[in-house]
């Protein structure tokens, strides 16, 4: 085992391991590549159950950097949310609510703003019923009773 080379994996190398597992290569052979021990290859792949998950991707609706970038501009301009939010083709509560989320006015800034969209994007999440303890026993007696989902939700 090497002692002292404890260092991330860049997410081009994850691909690779990937590929490679794909493709059929022992874990000595992928670790061999990245100089890492075949148990650290073996984890990284078992978090996953030995598929690669999915490539990250934004949401069409979601607001890009570009955007976050021109909202900050408006603000330093001193134009109003309404201005703004005309000038992207987007509505003046969707401008307006990245603004009160990322601190205001006075402290936004568009990339933090879209760290933070990103960070928060991340799943798995928590599902609803398990961060609410009346709604999930509401539920599991409803199906209890043979209630259908779509019954128990309307």
């Amino acid at each position: 085992m090497r002692e002292g080379r404890r260092f991330g994996l860049s997410a081009e190398q994850k691909a690779d391991i990937w590929r490679r597992w794909k493709l059929g290569e022992s874990l000595q052979e992928i670790g061999r590549v990245f100089d890492k021990d075949h148990g650290s290859i073996q984890f990284m792949l078992s978090r996953h159950g030995g598929i690669a998950p999915a490539v990250r991707r934004r949401s069409k609706r979601t607001l890009t950097l570009a955007e976050r970038e021109e909202i900050s501009r408006g603000i330093a301009s001193g134009s109003s949310i309404r201005e703004i939010a005309k000038s992207l083709e987007r509505s003046a509560s969707t401008v307006s609510r990245e603004v009160v989320r990322d601190g205001g006015r006075s402290v936004y800034r568009a990339s933090e703003a879209d760290q933070r969209a990103w960070r928060s994007a991340l799943r798995p999440k928590t599902c609803w019923l398990a961060d609410h303890r009346k709604l999930s026993l509401l539920v599991a007696s409803k199906l209890i009773l043979d209630w259908s989902p779509e019954q128990i939700s309307g």
